[in-house]
């Protein structure tokens, strides 16, 4: 069975006993993603609860030469999870233990298993929380392997500025902790951040610290509609130009606010929205929805809604949160390109109205989402994989997007990271720095052990 042989299967087996699995629909499970992107099963999945036990893995491996594919909860979108040469799925589900919550510092050390919910919820009486909410109820270490953002990200940072410390298994199963739980270092190179955002191509995350932030005063959500999509654009501009200490911002263009509409059983006017959030005092809540609401209202923003109750606003921001699956209602049994970008802001009206114009020209369905407070978007592309025809115009809407973006001085992805979806796109973003990155995978994994044909080819 592919590069997994009965020795290995042994040395394997005497590490983590039974928690180990060939079984055929576990394995396909664990090469998906949620993406379009074509998964391909690992030999064999096994379950992790040391860190210990994630080195011996891997030196297992190592001296057999096997791909090692670390897995999460297997919500990445650009095919992150595919074992395009077999090998062995280290599930770190298993591993999700809350080690450490320091309140007086405020940061949390966890096991790469552990998913943003549960930590918030072990927050709950502390006056802390976890910021980076990506939707999804990652893991932890997935999120950090990915580099993961979401919607609080305008306001908190991505998983780039909220991690401090990792626990990580290099490609021949030493254990390497980068970083600290001091809030700033100038002592040697940066491995955490070279480990943040690798996407398991470097190491296994096996351990996590991340800042936590205070629970603000007073929170007030928002929606507003308007007629165009460029005016809902360019009220998000003025607004972080005006220095606003916005939370969140997020965009729905008319075709997903209908989408939600259907789903959610909503009744919002089916035109681009802006669903925000203020957060502080009360007096700096007010203050600034004064400042967005009158920007809003120059750039012919109505039908005001404003949710303050918790319950509220969790409707809320739940409507947006099931965004992904409302644009699958849109087309059932479609399956769902979901892609992404990222610009500096001054760029982000071209480049959103000019994707939208590509979209309807070829008749695709594909809704527009995004955390537009820091120039990034995300399309749904809505196609039958089978047909070639819808194939082709999906390829082509993304790379148009793609390559609008990066000669924008922007990024091929913001927050779902390249996997082997968006390989195509590094050297025209990164030119030489593709090579520098060949140097460096090659110098701490010779083998080409660690999440093969992710990122970039070697």
């Amino acid at each position: 069975m592919g590069c997994i042989d009965e020795n290995l299967l042994a040395e394997l087996a005497a590490i983590v006993g039974d928690r180990l699995t060939t079984g055929q629909s576990v394995r396909e499970q664990h090469g998906q993603d949620l993406s379009y992107h074509q998964g391909h099963a690992p030999d064999v999945v096994v379950y992790p609860k040391s860190t210990d036990e994630v080195s011996g893995i891997v030196k297992v491996c190592a001296a057999g030469r096997v791909p090692v594919i670390p897995y999460g909860a297997g919500t990445s979108l650009e095919g992150h999870l595919a074992a395009l040469r077999g090998g062995v799925s280290i599930d770190l589900g298993q591993m999700n233990e809350i080690v450490s919550v320091n309140i007086d510092d405020m940061d949390a050390t966890v096991q790469a298993g552990v998913t943003r919910q549960q930590l918030n919820r072990n927050l709950h009486n502390t006056g802390l929380f976890f910021s980076v909410d990506p939707g999804a109820d990652a893991t932890l270490g997935g999120m950090a392997a990915t580099r993961a953002s979401g919607t609080n990200a305008v306001r908190y940072g991505t998983m780039r500025e909220n991690v401090l410390a990792l626990t990580v298994v290099l490609a021949d199963g030493r254990i390497v902790h980068t970083g600290s739980r001091a809030r700033k270092s100038s002592s040697g190179y940066d491995l955490t951040r070279l480990m943040v955002g690798s996407e398991g191509t470097l190491g296994v995350i096996t351990q996590v610290t991340v800042r936590l932030h205070g629970i603000p005063e007073s929170t007030l959500a928002a929606v507003v509609s308007f007629p165009a999509l460029d005016q809902a654009v360019k009220t998000v501009i003025e607004t972080i130009q005006h220095g606003v200490p916005i939370a969140r911002i997020e965009l729905l263009d008319q075709v997903q606010m209908a989408a939600v509409n259907s789903y959610s059983g909503l009744d919002y006017p089916e035109q681009p929205t802006l669903f925000m959030e203020f957060q502080g005092t009360p007096t700096a809540v007010r203050e600034q929805t004064e400042i967005v609401g009158e920007i809003s209202t120059a750039n012919n923003g109505s039908d005001f809604r404003w949710a303050e109750h918790q319950e509220d606003r969790d409707k809320l921001w739940q409507a947006r949160h099931d965004a992904a699956y409302a644009a699958l209602a849109l087309r059932p049994g479609a399956k769902a390109w979901f892609t992404d970008v990222c610009v500096p802001i001054s760029g982000l009206i071209d480049c959103i109205t000019e994707t939208r114009r590509d979209i309807d020209a070829s008749g695709l369905i594909a809704p527009i989402v995004g955390h537009v407070g820091d120039g990034n978007f995300h399309l749904t592309l809505l196609i039958d994989p089978d047909d070639a025809g819808e194939l082709k115009k999906a390829c082509s809407i993304n790379e148009r997007m793609v390559l609008r973006a990066i000669n924008m001085s922007g990024t091929c992805s913001g927050e779902h990271g390249i996997g082997y979806g968006k390989i195509e796109f590094m050297e025209a973003e990164h030119g030489e720095g593709v090579n520098v990155m060949a140097d460096i995978k090659k110098a701490l994994d010779p083998l080409n052990i660690m999440n093969p044909g992710k990122i970039i080819n070697i």
